[in-house]
């Protein structure tokens, strides 16, 4: 980029040749705006981590920035590590490391946190990866207190994380407020803003119940209020996302990590409007 703000765009593994075909336009119509990097999500356990790790070789074969999401999921510590040595032979250089979910129906498996990610690979690459990880402005859903999030993601950083992605929010002051008190507990790593496009309100709605993040009542009232009008949700969404992005980055967000869901519209519009 031009400045020294960062601008990253995730997907997410497809799993069909169709979802690969689909992905390989996405990917290279989005590259064309020039973002510092993408990143490829891993699914709950590790369950797509064969597409993630497919998906992550190609793009980087392909010339084009990319960081995997890791978790250790249901896999031994020999198996990740022979991963994160796959990735960094291929020239990876940069890992979002996450607890990640269990699986449904895995029972009570001991959710190994982010921490302990950033802890084993640190001892096993030293410095060669740039390492993401998650923090959460309106708290994480298991989280204990409001405090006590923020030190978790003290401790990740404590860990040798270097930056952090925020899962995505509507409310700008959730983020501001968040980074004053991470600020006061002695995080000064840059946290990246995650901002979900918002193009169907079910699925939304329905994702952002699960994940803990807040829908303002009066978008929620707005986008009811065009029913299955598709073009006219994705207009509106287009402008309230990028007025969200206009207000962090004019009071000094670091960049933008763009949850794409694999698609190509509404991202480049919301990027074209902010004149990256």
């Amino acid at each position: 980029m031009s400045d020294n703000r960062r601008f990253s765009f995730e997907f997410f593994p497809p799993k069909t040749d169709l979802g690969r075909e689909k992905l390989a336009t996405v990917r290279k119509e989005l590259n064309q705006l020039g973002p510092d990097f993408f990143s490829v999500t891993y699914g709950a356990g590790g369950s797509t981590r064969d597409n993630t790790k497919d998906t992550v070789l190609t793009m980087i074969n392909e010339g084009i920035a990319t960081a995997p999401h890791l978790s250790f999921g249901v896999d031994d510590q020999a198996s990740i590590l022979e991963l994160i040595t796959e990735y960094k032979n291929a020239g990876v250089n940069r890992i979002v490391a996450l607890r990640g979910d269990m699986p449904s129906g895995m029972g009570a498996q001991r959710l190994i946190y982010a921490r302990e990610l950033v802890e084993f690979i640190r001892q096993h690459t030293g410095d060669h990866f740039h390492l993401e990880v998650a923090a959460y402005p309106e708290i994480h859903p298991d989280a204990s207190s409001y405090d006590a999030d923020i030190q978790f993601l003290k401790q990740k950083f404590d860990a040798g994380a270097d930056s952090a992605i925020t899962q995505y929010f509507y409310h700008a002051d959730a983020y501001f407020y968040f980074i004053e008190q991470c600020r006061k507990a002695g995080i000064d790593k840059p946290i990246y803003p995650g901002i979900m496009p918002i193009t169907n309100y079910q699925n939304l709605a329905r994702f952002s119940k699960n994940c803990g993040a807040d829908i303002p009542r009066w978008l929620c009232q707005k986008l009811e209020g065009y029913g299955d009008d598709k073009a006219s949700i994705a207009e509106f969404g287009a402008e309230v996302v990028t007025r969200l992005c206009e207000q962090l980055l004019a009071n000094g967000a670091p960049g933008i990590h763009f949850y794409t869901m694999n698609q190509i519209e509404p991202n480049k519009t919301i990027w074209k409007n902010l004149g990256l």
